[in-house]
């Protein structure tokens, strides 16, 4: 595929779009976001090169009021923890995802403090920092995480060893 670039145009985006179409590596295990301008994402940077069965990764957490970011090991047991995740999630469950392991952890609550979902970022063992954030995802959004994870680990395990 051949593009045509005007000048100044940010070959990022491209890149991002092609990604989004298909036809790049999938970098998304996790998008919850709402109208509100909130949103927590996972997102797959690249296979580890310190660590040949490990996954670099990010956990980036957007509101209003606060944003950061937090670097995330994934390997395959994280990524079939989550498939299990989102089977409670499914079945009404709130979850606790990679809690009892080094690094940040993400805690999805079904019903909040304020009456709808939230999801909050936990990094006790760094920065002890916790963000609790609410959103209402959409309807479709355990299945459509399901396809993510079945993208993400159809792409990446096959490359990774151990």
């Amino acid at each position: 595929m051949e593009v045509a670039l005007r000048s100044g145009e940010d070959l990022s985006l491209i890149a991002d779009g092609r990604a989004a179409m298909g036809d790049g590596p999938p970098r998304e295990l996790i998008s919850l976001a709402d109208d509100e301008g909130n949103s927590v994402t996972v997102n797959v940077l690249g296979r580890d090169p310190r660590w040949t069965a490990g996954l670099d990764a990010e956990i980036v957490v957007k509101t209003p009021f606060v944003s950061g970011r937090i670097d995330l090991a994934l390997y395959v047991s994280r990524l079939e923890s989550w498939a299990d995740a989102l089977d409670r999630l499914d079945a009404g469950e709130d979850i606790a995802w990679m809690e009892m392991s080094s690094g940040p952890s993400i805690f999805v609550q079904l019903t909040g403090e304020r009456d709808c979902p939230e999801v909050v970022v936990e990094d006790e063992g760094g920065s002890m920092v916790t963000v609790r954030v609410p959103l209402v995802p959409p309807d479709d959004w355990i299945a459509d995480h399901r396809q993510r994870l079945h993208q993400v680990m159809s792409y990446w395990v096959p490359m990774l060893s151990g």
